[in-house]
């Protein structure tokens, strides 16, 4: 009985004996060297057919699963003052709020909007809205050490903020690397 195998290089079939089985040898075709299979002694293995209910039973259960990491991941510890809709802020509201603050307003900052800037700036550079995402900057800044612990806190996190559960992990990292460099 010979041991039939395709070319690893042209993909020219090849029959060999089953002497050559485990060894080295060349491609007839190619001359490239290639290692030619053992034989196989067993019969080939016929699939079994799909059992539907288990199919569904597994899409079920993935579909669940799905569901409940991603209400999971909406429920952080929400201080009660925050428990209003937050809505996001178009590109002209953006710039509203940026011009109408001041100097002074940034150093009063609260721990709570200095957070939620630092959420928005990651947000708007993972978006690629980068002269937004830097004007944000601007706010964060002055408040270099208390940034600094809020990045931490976001890096460290093994649930990520809901405004930033899509972001992979690997760019967030580096976003939160580039800002806490221009900050502190």
């Amino acid at each position: 009985m010979a041991i039939t195998f395709h070319c690893n290089h042209c993909g020219k079939k090849i029959e060999a004996a089953d002497s050559a089985g485990g060894k080295w040898g060349k491609c007839p075709a190619c001359h490239n060297k290639l290692y030619v299979p053992q034989p196989e002694l067993d019969e080939e293995l016929k699939l079994a057919p799909i059992d539907e209910t288990e199919e569904e039973k597994r899409k079920r259960l993935m579909a669940e699963t799905y569901k409940l990491t991603q209400d999971i991941l909406q429920e952080r510890d929400i201080p009660p003052e925050t428990s209003e809709p937050t809505t996001e802020l178009n590109e002209k509201d953006l710039t509203n709020q940026l011009a109408s603050r001041s100097r002074w307003a940034a150093i009063e900052m609260s721990e709570k909007e200095l957070t939620k800037n630092i959420i928005m700036h990651l947000r708007l550079m993972a978006d690629g809205e980068l002269d937004e995402g830097e004007k944000l900057v601007n706010l964060i800044a002055p408040h270099g050490p208390r940034a600094v612990d809020i990045l931490d806190r976001i890096a460290l996190s093994e649930i990520p903020e809901p405004e930033l559960a899509d972001i992979p992990q690997q760019v967030l990292s580096g976003l939160i690397r580039t800002l806490r460099n221009k900050i502190g």
